[in-house]
């Protein structure tokens, strides 16, 4: 009997979020209402933030928190090349240019010193993903004086010398896609201290009795289905990230010795592991049927276990750029095993056995 596939990503979701829908669905009030407003509260709390503006996804949270800061044409906005190339697309959005940058060694996070070498009198904002669970060096920006978004998507709990991620910038966005730690299907928010940031993020995600037509503002809302499952997920989020690091605890004792860098935890930060990413060296003579990550991924495919590359493509391969090696490296060596709440140790140990065997 084949065993059943085991998914990269899978949602967590289960009767308490379909009792939620079912009572929103009754109360007939299913668009931006209460909901939304409650979600916003739930989160600034969760962040000890001011306060939340919910967006219908992680993408118009970047495009509105740029706005509202104030970004538009002839303004830089500094960003890692690998990450998702939503952080792109919603910066060329506002008019501003995207000014593309190399990631650090080790942890996938920016590169502060890559940072100082962009920097010009044209930088407006520096976008700075916390990747795959681990805190990025906010600190070490913040001597620019330059606003700096945080990007949430896929780290929320974790801290950096004992301070919270999203509370070290002016701005911190979230996503709430399917597979993000918070699901909401799709969604987004943008969170700060700054009460003119959110009241002109509020005034450009609807258009609706807005007092003159600007035609930054769009429907960008969220409705009150979305929010009521991001409450529910948000009251289950600690018990999913002890899940996560449990699961990384497998892996690690798993895959020890197995010829695999496992993802480094710097002094001073804590890993939530939305994602369990390892390095794998294609390089090496014993490894000759898997030269290639492609090609791993694909044997593992056909063997029931879904590994994905952390990043579908940097942003620098996308524009043609050169000069990148880090975030190169990154896309040669990097693979995401599957890891979520709902993941077995069972499956974990199937999926860390059948990677030992196709490496060896």
């Amino acid at each position: 009997m084949t065993a059943a596939v085991i998914p990269h990503n899978r949602p967590t979701l289960g009767e308490d979020e379909a009792n939620v829908l079912a009572g929103i669905i009754r109360s007939g009030h299913v668009v931006q209402g209460p909901r939304v407003e409650e979600f916003e509260r739930a989160m600034a709390a969760f962040f000890g933030l001011q306060g939340g503006v919910a967006v219908n996804s992680g993408t118009s949270a970047l495009e509105v928190a740029l706005l509202a800061l104030g970004v538009g044409p002839g303004d830089e906005v500094i960003m890692p090349s690998y990450v998702c190339a939503a952080l792109y697309l919603a910066t060329v959005r506002t008019g501003a240019e995207p000014r593309v940058v190399d990631i650090e060694p080790g942890t996938y996070a920016i590169s502060p010193l890559m940072v100082e070498k962009a920097m010009s009198p044209r930088a407006k904002a520096i976008v700075v993903p916390h990747p795959f669970g681990l805190p990025a060096d906010v600190p070490a920006l913040q001597h620019f004086r330059v606003p700096i978004i945080e990007d949430c998507a896929q780290t929320l709990g974790a801290t950096l010398r004992g301070q919270p991620v999203g509370t070290m910038g002016t701005v911190a966005i979230c996503s709430f896609y399917a597979t993000k730690l918070l699901c909401t299907g799709e969604g987004g928010m943008v969170l700060s201290n700054d009460r003119a940031v959110l009241d002109r993020a509020r005034a450009l995600r609807e258009y609706d009795e807005a007092a003159k037509l600007d035609p930054a503002t769009f429907n960008r809302k969220m409705t009150d289905l979305q929010a009521g499952l991001g409450l529910t997920q948000l009251s289950r989020l600690r018990s999913f990230l002890e899940r996560r690091q449990a699961l990384a605890a497998v892996y690690a004792q798993a895959l020890d010795g197995a010829g695999v860098t496992l993802p480094a935890v710097p002094e001073g930060r804590t890993h939530i592991y939305y994602r369990y990413v390892i390095r794998v060296d294609l390089a090496a003579p014993s490894r000759q049927g898997a030269k290639r990550l492609d090609t791993l991924l694909r044997r593992m495919e056909r063997r029931g276990v879904q590994c994905r590359r952390p990043v579908f493509c940097p942003l620098h391969q996308y524009l043609g750029l050169d000069g990148f090696p880090e975030s190169d490296r990154a896309y040669k060596t990097a693979v995401s095993v599957p890891l979520y709440p709902t993941l077995t140790d069972e499956e974990a140990a199937r999926v860390a056995r059948t990677l030992c065997e196709e490496l060896e």
